[in-house]
């Protein structure tokens, strides 16, 4: 089986770092095209021995893209085309189409109730998106929250299929050496209460509520793993309230953790890796009030951590026993302080590997997707011999010279929800 996977880029990121994953145990013959630029994953993908291509794409709205991926598509001749993240779907499915390759799987990584991909959904979006849908085999909840948001938008119940994703919890083991270390590189107090949080630096994570409730809170630190537009407006914030030898935001590079402060970034690999920031850590916080599943939360539970989240599909849909460890707070900066007091004051310690984290393991995740690629391979309609590769027509420009694609980058952001 020969599978060629589209996906918008390949910075540090959820879906990328998926992507990446299950690469590794796909019994199948696999190449990676990314839209846009490649970033740090792409390396780690070629250095498992996975082929990247670069598209080049230079905007947002660069309809020269499609020709060029449909190109690619036919030249390489691919069994199925998987497409993950909304643009890389909406280009994919179509260029697919026009490459005369009909089975297409699109995995839906970010779907929210109200937000894609951490931005608002707008008409536009909505209406693109169903209408390319429309032109796939199946599409891939990672979650069951996500595939009842897909049944909400008119997708058909027998193009949905549920795969969640999965994790390698071996590499979570909480391991009491690389607590010490970490700690030592970062200068904090061996007996120092320590909070932490990975993801994204964007408004819809809301780690300004992590921030605000952390400088509430004297002698206690945070550790924040992650780059985003909101990393300069977190660091104000921490300095704003007095906290900020406090509150320290990591920039991650290719795994690692950099311990660059006050937005200063250390080179890369200079500070602990992901595994690492959870052994140094007491409690875990993800204060996103809206996820598609959750993997920083898994993560965290896999180091066998006290963990309180704002949104997490992965336990919300499994009975309280599978999550033991893992405590859903409403979005208030009040309520988190709270929380995080009562944990300092227990000394939460270290808590079992719960259930929840083997039932989602990365080789169950792998298998599954194959299923749903043997599935759509079968269902699809016998092909016709295709004639030798060759190069898609040119794509004339509008007489505007305006292609609008609708974008949830060029969307407003969610609204702010309450501190209170």
């Amino acid at each position: 089986m020969k599978v060629l996977h589209v996906i918008t880029g390949l910075d540090m990121g959820g879906a990328e770092q998926q992507l990446r994953l299950l690469l590794r145990r796909l019994p199948a013959q696999c190449e990676v095209v990314t839209l846009t630029g490649p970033g740090p994953v792409a390396d780690g993908i070629e250095a498992d021995g996975t082929p990247v291509t670069h598209l080049g794409m230079s905007g947002h709205h660069d309809l020269t893209a499609l020709p060029r991926l449909t190109q690619l598509i036919r030249a390489g001749r691919p069994d199925l085309v998987h497409t993950h993240l909304y643009r890389a779907c909406v280009y994919g499915r179509v260029a697919a189409r026009l490459a005369g390759v009909r089975t297409v799987v699109a995995t839906e990584h970010s779907l929210g109730d109200a937000v894609i991909e951490g931005r608002r959904l707008t008409r536009g979006v909505r209406t693109l998106y169903r209408a390319t849908e429309r032109l796939g085999a199946a599409t891939v909840a990672v979650s069951d929250t996500v595939a009842a948001r897909l049944r909400r938008w008119g997708v058909p119940e027998e193009r949905i299929h549920v795969v969640p994703n999965g994790i390698e919890a071996h590499r979570f083991a909480f391991d009491p050496a690389a607590r010490a270390l970490v700690r030592a590189r970062l200068g904090l107090p061996v007996d120092a209460f320590v909070v932490g949080g990975a993801g994204r630096l964007v408004p819809g994570k809301r780690f300004d509520v992590l921030v605000r409730a952390v400088t509430q809170l004297p002698g206690v630190h945070l550790l924040l793993a992650g780059e985003g537009p909101e990393r300069e407006t977190l660091r104000r914030l921490a300095e704003q309230f007095g906290s900020g030898d406090r509150i320290h935001l990591l920039g991650v590079r290719d795994g690692a953790v950099d311990t660059g402060h006050g937005g200063r970034a250390a080179p890369a690999g200079d500070g602990p890796d992901i595994p690492g920031l959870l052994s140094a850590i007491d409690v875990f916080v993800s204060p996103s009030p809206e996820e598609a599943f959750g993997l920083a939360v898994l993560e965290a539970l896999a180091s066998g951590l006290h963990v309180l989240y704002g949104s997490c599909p992965a336990v919300d849909e499994l009975p309280q026993e599978q999550a033991p460890g893992a405590r859903r707070f409403s979005l208030g900066v009040h309520e988190l302080a709270t929380s995080l007091r009562e944990l300092r004051r227990e000394g939460p310690g270290r808590l079992a590997v719960p259930p929840v984290v083997r039932r989602y393991d990365i080789a169950r995740s792998a298998e599954a997707l194959t299923g749903v690629y043997e599935q759509a391979l079968a269902a699809a309609p016998a092909r016709r011999r295709r004639p030798a590769p060759v190069p898609a027509p040119a794509v004339q420009a509008h007489p505007s010279g305006v292609v609008a694609l609708p974008d949830p980058a060029r969307s407003p952001a969610p609204s702010q929800l309450s501190n209170r």
